[in-house]
């Protein structure tokens, strides 16, 4: 079915139920699709836990570089 023969059925379906039942046919404009936002990951417990491992290592790593620091000077 095309476009054309959608609209022609539409019309006739409008203008019987005018008739038929004596129904007044108020047509609207298609509502615009809400705008959507990015998708974003919640970090779940695994995630947070590797973050939290992550910080300690570098934590860790600093510290290492910065007592090396010190006996160097």
């Amino acid at each position: 079915m095309t476009k054309d023969e959608l609209r022609a059925e539409l019309e006739r379906q409008a203008q019987r139920y005018k008739d038929v039942y004596g129904g007044e046919v108020v047509t609207y404009a298609a509502q615009p699709e809400p705008e959507r936002k990015p998708w974003r990951k919640r970090a779940n417990l695994r995630d947070q836990a590797f973050e939290r491992e992550l910080e300690r290592i570098e934590k860790e790593h600093q510290a290492r570089v910065e007592s090396a620091n010190e006996t160097d000077v």
